[in-house]
């Protein structure tokens, strides 16, 4: 037998191990919230670092919810006339809008916003002072606000604020997720996923740090029409386990008990009246009476297209300073986590949206008619529609060249 190096071992001591376990410290930054810090405590938002109460909250109930998008004039005149700039970012998702300070909009511009959200996906805005409380002031005038379970809450105690936080003591790992995982719609497992969802960046990377947002407006007219059908008609789990699992893993407190909830695959914006694809990789889980590999494959190619295809996004470069507002509804998105060892700090404010309709559901409760909106902004523009949709093309058609070219 070898003889044991009886030296190499009293040179390694527990400590040592324990330091370089501590220095391989990685986190999954989806499931199991970062509780690193750097323990700068002269920080400028030391009272926003994270900070994770053991509390114990009961259930959501339903509660009552009018969009304030419905209130809203189609024109928006007063929003866009207070704008010094409106810029569209690409022609399915994303607008911004400068010389608009947040802090000063009247309830009229606030409807405004919230159908301009609804119908861009996601609309920004830069140099806004705003603070937290007039952050959530905004985001209760679109609804209730929701407290979440296990990601941090402010130290300072502020329940309603969620808090994004990554600074060089933890370093994400990625052996623990894949980026087509990270895409997600917030906590979709409520009964009432949120609607008009606010985040302000505090403290940001030089560069990195992005966000990419997909438009499920655009996942939904990017399908054939018959597959729209099919999915039109069908139901999907989203939980909320993998995120308390992951809490406790941290060993972080589970503040209210994970849901499991039902909704409708395909569900239609109760202003806009557009069908959006409602699923995302983060929380659902599988589509219901269906057989497991129908559900796995149709659920992974919808995630493949949230994730993987460019016309469906737009990607933000944050700045200190920088909000943006989205609809929770009809966006999914992703943040890019290539800045460490550099901090990354947000808030965010989020309001509950109503329980999601069905195709089926909206147009019994409402009489109206759910539109695909690629169609509607293409009527909008002159297209003829109609001739769009006569069916089949013929073999010459379908073997034209298409003339794209970059």
């Amino acid at each position: 037998m070898a003889p044991v190096a009886t030296e190499e071992k009293k040179n390694t001591s527990p400590s040592d191990v324990q330091q370089l376990k501590d220095d391989l410290r990685v986190v999954n930054p989806f499931y199991s919230p970062s509780i690193g810090d750097d323990g700068d405590t002269t920080y400028k938002y030391a009272e926003f670092k994270p900070h994770f109460p053991d509390l114990s909250w009961p259930p959501l109930e339903e509660q009552q919810v009018s969009d304030r998008g419905h209130f809203a004039d189609p024109e928006k005149q007063n929003l866009l006339t207070a704008a010094t700039k409106v810029r569209h970012y690409t022609p399915a998702i994303g607008t911004e809008l400068e010389g608009v300070d947040l802090r000063k909009l009247t309830d009229a511009q606030k409807d405004e916003l919230s159908l301009l959200v609804a119908e861009r996906g996601v609309v920004f805005f830069r140099d806004q002072e705003i603070n937290i409380t007039e952050q959530l002031d905004l985001a209760r005038h679109f609804g209730p606000l929701h407290k979440h379970a296990t990601t941090p809450i402010p130290r300072n105690g502020l329940e309603e604020v969620h808090i994004v936080y990554n600074d060089k003591s933890r370093r994400p790992d990625s052996s623990g997720f894949s980026k087509l995982e990270l895409w997600h719609a917030d906590v979709t497992y409520e009964i009432q996923p949120p609607s008009t969802t606010s985040l302000k960046l505090v403290t940001g990377p030089e560069f990195g740090g992005d966000t990419l947002w997909a438009s499920g407006y655009a996942v939904y007219s990017g399908l054939s029409p018959g597959f729209q059908i099919y999915l039109e008609g069908l139901q999907a789990v989203h939980s909320a386990v993998a995120q308390a699992d992951g809490a406790r893993a941290a060993g972080l407190a589970v503040r209210r008990e994970p849901i499991e909830t039902v909704h409708p695959l395909v569900r239609v914006h109760p202003v806009t009246g557009w069908k959006s694809v409602f699923v995302n990789p983060g929380f659902t889980r599988r589509i219901v009476g269906v057989p497991k590999a129908e559900s796995d494959a149709i659920l992974l190619f919808l995630f493949q297209q949230i994730a993987t295809n460019p016309d469906y996004h737009v990607r933000f470069h944050w700045e200190p300073n920088s909000v943006a507002i989205w609809d929770n509804r009809v966006v999914m998105h992703s943040a890019i986590f290539d800045f460490w060892p550099a901090t990354r700090h947000a808030l965010r404010a989020t309001p509950h949206g109503e329980r999601p309709l069905s195709v089926k559901a909206y147009e019994e409760k409402t009489g109206k008619k759910a539109k695909d909106r690629q169609l509607e902004i293409w009527r909008q523009q002159g297209v003829d529609i109609d001739g769009l949709q006569k069916g089949p093309v013929s073999a010459t058609e379908v073997n034209r060249p298409r003339g794209y070219n970059d």
